[in-house]
């Protein structure tokens, strides 16, 4: 169940894994205890998360009641994978039910000249993903190989299909909008899928 910033998980004996400090109120039997090192994924899954910087804290909920999920009354948007992966920022993700497995993937280099590496969380398998997004619903787009999409990183939230991402060096539209100083950068995915981004920037 889905509300427009509080997501509402009814356990039946079932197990879901969501957020640290995320819970703002419970009710029945509900048990909650850490996920362990990786979210749950293992002792692999928590070293390269170490490594890579791209940091994720879980825990999980277990029994027979109804949990309410809520961060920074940002919005919920519930996505369901079937045997599919999603790449996600993993500051935008609430929650996971199913048989889901998260892992951390190398995105690329940031720009040409910085030779920082950048990584995101994936999430694998079939359930249900929550996802979260500032300043509105989460939004959309479909890429097809006819029309590839560039975005902003500061608003990406998350990729799911057969599609390619690069980080392209794009100085003049963050000139013209005033963008912050640096090197800019946006990202752009090729191929066939579905980019979700949020309204508001990070």
């Amino acid at each position: 169940m889905q509300g427009h910033r509080v997501l509402v998980a009814d356990l039946t004996g079932d197990t879901v894994r969501a957020i640290t400090g995320s819970m703002v109120a419970y009710e029945g039997k509900v048990a909650f205890k850490s996920a362990g090192m990786g979210g749950g994924d293992g002792f692999k899954a928590a070293l390269k998360r170490k490594v890579t910087g791209e940091s994720i804290s879980l825990m999980e909920m277990s029994g027979t009641g109804t949990v309410y999920l809520a961060v920074d009354a940002q919005d919920i948007t519930i996505v369901e994978l079937t045997n599919d992966v999603m790449n996600v920022e993993a500051s935008q993700l609430l929650a996971l039910a199913g048989d889901l497995r998260t892992d951390v993937k190398f995105s690329g280099l940031r720009g040409a000249t910085s030779g920082q590496g950048l990584f995101t969380t994936t999430v694998s398998g079939t359930g249900h993903v929550a996802l979260l997004s500032a300043g509105g619903p989460l939004i959309a787009l479909e890429v097809t190989p006819q029309y590839p999409l560039v975005a902003d990183p500061d608003a990406f939230v998350a990729f799911r299909g057969a599609l390619n991402q690069s980080f392209v060096t794009d100085v003049t539209w963050r000139s013209a909008l005033g963008g912050g100083n640096g090197e800019a950068f946006s990202l752009r995915f090729d191929g066939q899928g579905v980019v979700y981004i949020q309204p508001e920037e990070r």
